[in-house]
């Protein structure tokens, strides 16, 4: 039977914060697990306020504890910010600093990076964010070393988790660094979640086409989309739009930030990517389709833009039969 622990892990909850990395915290380190032969967490919620309203506004807590509750902590877990462009609660930032300056292990899910790296505890640490603001917090803490990549990073003291699912891979990662892998592994059942997943936040990245803002291209761009498997190259794309290879790439710079044949691999990795959630298992059918010409090619390729083999692709991407 599992020992109370004397660890005590605390979250910071802030207006507009988002339930579900609440409810991954409370999940890992809030419930009672009699079953594992470690003591447990002792969890709990806290807030600058006496009552918080949620993101989205469908429900409030209130009578948890106040931001005293920080300093008597081992593990704080920052707020997460939904616009991660609003100015973040002064209180919440002292009591962060407070914890950081005494040695406090701090933990962000999602756009909590930017609570942390507000609070002036992330410079010339690496982190990560959620891929969709990794500009934003480049541009805006340029001394914070961010890898937007992967799904957390653990940097010692201050570990920050990727998009609000990574929360799980977060919180576990710090089961795994707490209490070992087969703990982990064994709380990772209990959740019906993996204990460890690989190919980091890439795999889930939007790649649009760009607008293009000069049409000389739309029908190139567009005839070459229609003809994506067949044997393209560089200067073909050239020839069909009456320029020269040099022409064809100063316009691809302009209009696209890439290059053709830059943009021609992304186009064909994508379908690539659509007839495997399709359920084509042939990889060299899927690379000879999809243009990459070989199932070695088509591998390589994959694991550049995705971080993930085309086996893990499917059993992430495929729905099951």
């Amino acid at each position: 039977m599992a020992k109370e622990s004397s660890h005590r892990v605390v979250l910071i909850v802030s207006a507009g914060s988002n339930p579900f990395e609440m409810s991954v915290a409370t999940e890992i380190f809030g419930l009672r697990r009699p079953e594992l032969p470690v003591p447990w967490y002792d969890f709990a919620l806290c807030a600058a306020t006496p009552t918080v309203r949620m993101h989205s506004g469908f429900f409030q807590l209130s009578g948890i504890a106040g931001l005293d509750a920080v300093d008597r902590a081992d593990t704080v877990i920052v707020p997460n910010r939904p616009d991660p462009e609003a100015a973040a609660d002064p209180a919440d930032l002292d009591a962060i600093r407070r914890a950081a300056a005494r040695g406090a292990r701090l933990v962000s899910f999602c756009t909590g990076s930017f609570t942390l790296a507000a609070a002036g505890v992330l410079d010339g640490r690496r982190a990560t964010t959620h891929w969709r603001w990794a500009d934003t917090f480049t541009a805006r803490y340029p001394r914070v070393r961010l890898d937007p990549d992967v799904l957390f990073v653990d940097d010692g003291q201050i570990i920050t988790g990727a998009g609000s699912a990574a929360a799980l891979d977060t919180a576990l990662h710090l089961v795994r660094s707490d209490h070992g892998a087969e703990i982990a592994a064994a709380v990772s059942r209990r959740l019906v979640f993996t204990a460890h997943r690989d190919g980091g936040q890439r795999q889930f990245v939007e790649h649009p086409v760009p607008a293009v803002p000069d049409t000389s291209l739309g029908p190139l761009l567009e005839w070459a989309g229609a003809h994506i498997g067949a044997a393209l190259d560089v200067p073909g794309l050239a020839a069909r739009a009456a320029v020269s290879p040099a022409t064809l790439h100063r316009r691809f710079r302009a209009q696209l930030g890439t290059t053709p044949l830059a943009w021609l691999t992304e186009q064909r990795v994508t379908l690539a990517c659509r007839l495997m959630e399709r359920g084509e298992e042939r990889l060299d059918v899927v690379a000879r389709t999809s243009g990459l010409g070989t199932a070695t090619n088509l591998r390589t390729q994959l694991r550049r833009r995705t971080g993930l083999t085309p086996t893990e692709y499917r059993r992430r991407f495929t729905p099951a039969p």
